[in-house]
């Protein structure tokens, strides 16, 4: 078979080089619908937050009212990140089957089993079966809210609003792990309750994707939501024409199942996409975040003041994403980000292997501290939500579903390898481990400059068909 131009570029020129006056008063609009739209997604990525941070936040209330043991409490712990490997597998058939919008309400069926299920457990087992069940509306809303947010958005501020969910995440461990100081492991899952509730409400109120509404051919719903997310007196028609003739032209061209997906016209967007995520989590995400407290013990440095400072630093780093994104472009801030994850873990290093030669314990607490934290602040402002961003942008319509799921999956599955092996790491060799973290963040920096296009200030339908290569 002889390669040719690609089809796509062919038949949709006017998205490859879109003129100057492409839709310009509909991708700067920031309409009362759209905020609405993703204040409401926002809930549940709260509520996410509020999940993720529980299990450290609760750990001791939890132990000592039900008397479970270390495999217990780690079982309960973990099983969170099981919950969302399996709701990851499901989430892209799940978004393209029964819209954005309901698969998010789904969620909120999930959180609400298992914040139920966590407040009245009396035993180990309905507290696993909670925590289990939050995870998979987790895995769930991982993937669909940031297509769904990418795909509301005009393109001039789709990074900083994707880029917004991830601080809105933050916002929800950083309360877990504050009101684990002050209340009781019931009354964090009755607080837990209270974002599915303003959720599932505020889902009546918005709107469904008008790039999925294209998809399943519904025009005239299609062009009321648009308006309605735009703005009355917005020039929808050239953005209209482009949404629905690439999503005609991809719907023409190939009928999609997961096989599909290791075709080499996609070849490109799996790569960066799986990539990224592998790269995301090997750096040592989940592992300095999950274990903190003994890491920051083992350094001789005080716990309870190295996860407060964690806990502080996420924020204004990840609301420096959201101000940068969609100025400095993905590219830049990925490959800064990275370098300052390297630094992070290069220090953590060097503080334990000090430690290892018998020098100053307070050299060796103040470079492990500090480590974590440029680790936390250079992670939180790029590595940690701008791969959502790009997952949310890279993936053409027709294997958004499948490939969607595949990376979110890879994410979690990953996040679960890190998560389960670093303590058998770090009793190997506390130093090794954290320099194998710095070499993976390094190799993040090339594969962002080798193979990551800038994807700012692009419509979704111009990114991806500059990167789908498709054969005749």
């Amino acid at each position: 078979m002889e390669e040719t131009r690609p089809l796509l570029v062919e038949r949709m020129p006017d998205i490859v080089q879109p003129a100057a006056s492409e839709y310009s008063s509909s991708t700067t609009s920031t309409t009362a619908v759209l905020l609405l739209a993703t204040f409401v997604t926002f809930t549940g990525s709260f509520d996410s937050g509020c999940a993720s941070g529980y299990s450290s936040a609760a750990e001791s209330g939890i132990r000592e009212d039900l008397g479970l043991t270390t495999a217990q409490y780690s079982v309960f712990a973990s099983i969170f990140t099981f919950g969302a490997m399996l709701g990851a597998t499901v989430s892209g058939k799940i978004a393209d089957l029964i819209g954005r919008r309901k698969s998010i309400w789904l969620c909120d069926i999930f959180y609400v089993m298992g914040w139920l299920a966590i407040l009245f457990a009396k035993g180990v087992w309905w507290l696993d079966f909670g925590r289990l069940t939050m995870g998979f509306g987790v895995g769930i809303h991982t993937y669909v809210t940031s297509v769904y947010v990418a795909e509301i958005t005009p393109k001039k501020i789709r990074g900083g609003f994707t880029a917004a969910n991830m601080l809105v995440l933050c916002f929800g461990v950083s309360l877990m792990l504050f009101m684990g100081n002050v209340l009781t492991w019931r009354t964090m899952a009755i607080i837990g309750l209270v974002p599915c509730f303003v959720q599932s409400v505020g889902m009546f109120f918005i709107p469904e994707s008008p790039r999925w509404l294209a998809k399943i051919g519904q025009e005239k719903e299609f062009e009321n939501t648009l308006r309605r997310l735009r703005g009355k007196n917005a020039d929808i028609f050239s953005e209209m024409a482009e949404i629905r003739d690439y999503t005609k032209t991809f719907e023409q061209l190939s009928k999609t199942s997961i096989l599909n997906l290791f075709e080499r016209r996609y070849a490109h967007p799996l790569t960066i996409g799986v990539g990224i995520m592998l790269l995301q989590q090997f750096g040592g995400s989940n592992g300095i975040l999950y274990y903190a407290s003994s890491i920051f013990e083992a350094a001789g440095c005080s716990a309870s003041v190295g996860t407060t400072a964690m806990a502080i630093i996420q924020i204004p780093f990840t609301a420096l994403n959201v101000i940068l994104v969609d100025k400095s472009g993905r590219r830049p801030l990925l490959m800064v980000s990275a370098a300052g994850t390297c630094l992070g873990n290069i220090l953590v290093g060097l503080g334990f292997l000090f430690q290892g030669f018998q020098c100053s314990s307070e050299l060796c607490a103040i470079l492990v501290l500090s480590g974590i934290l440029i680790y936390m602040a250079s992670y939180s402002a790029g590595m940690n939500a701008t791969p959502y961003i790009l997952m949310s942008e890279i993936f053409p319509v027709n294997i958004r579903g499948s490939a969607g799921s595949l990376v979110t999956f890879t994410n979690w599955f990953t996040a679960w390898i890190v998560s389960y092996s670093f303590n058998f790491l770090f009793d190997w060799s506390s130093p090794g481990v954290f320099f194998i973290f710095a070499a993976i963040c390094g190799s993040t920096i090339l594969f962002v400059a080798k193979l990551v296009p800038e994807t700012k200030g692009r419509s979704l339908e111009e990114i991806q068909a500059s990167m789908t290569h498709l054969l005749q």
